[in-house]
């Protein structure tokens, strides 16, 4: 029984120095963890630093480009529209020139017509003369043929009573001679 007594002592020193070394180790384990936690500590406060330095850095350079780009767009928006404006003037310059000349060819379009009315107008004119000439020398034609016409048939009328006053004085003259030849034989017969 004694030897159970011994094992049990020197299983207990056994535990006692593992607990202690396991204790060192943990304490150690547990100071190194705590350096690594300081210096992680420390590098995310140089990396916090770093980065809002960084940070400002770049929101710096941003807002210095946005104002950049805000002026040029400016810039550009403000020629935009003095080139628009100047382009309406130019429209407006063409407007009013076309307008000027639509009203010149309209101008022009109109005086042709006048001109061509005042044509037309001094042709038929004249065309309305020459139609009463030839109206006046056909109607003249016409009393001319007509007298003519009449002449012709006064001088047939006259030839035709002529015709028939010697026809029957030959006529008579031939019934004459034969009443006085008739007028002979009856005085014979008696």
């Amino acid at each position: 029984m004694s030897n159970g007594n011994g094992v049990t002592a020197t299983l207990t020193t056994a535990a006692e120095t593992v607990a202690d070394k396991a204790k060192e180790i943990g304490t150690a384990a547990a100071k190194r963890a705590s350096k690594a936690v300081k210096s992680a500590k420390k590098t995310a406060k140089k990396a916090e630093k770093a980065v809002s330095k960084t940070a400002g850095k770049a929101k710096k350079a941003v807002t210095k480009r946005v104002g950049k780009a805000k002026k040029t767009l400016a810039s550009a928006s403000a020629a935009a529209k003095a080139e628009v404006a100047a382009l309406k003037k130019q429209g407006t310059a063409k407007k009013k020139a076309a307008k000027k000349a639509a009203k010149k060819a309209t101008k022009k379009a109109a005086a042709k017509k006048a001109t061509a009315k005042r044509k037309v107008a001094k042709k038929k004119v004249a065309a309305k003369k020459s139609v009463r000439k030839v109206a006046k020398k056909a109607s003249a034609k016409k009393a001319a043929a007509k007298r003519t016409v009449k002449k012709a048939a006064k001088k047939v009328a006259r030839k035709a009573s002529a015709r028939k006053a010697t026809v029957k004085r030959k006529v008579a003259a031939k019934k004459a001679p034969a009443k006085k030849a008739g007028a002979r034989k009856a005085a014979k017969k008696k």
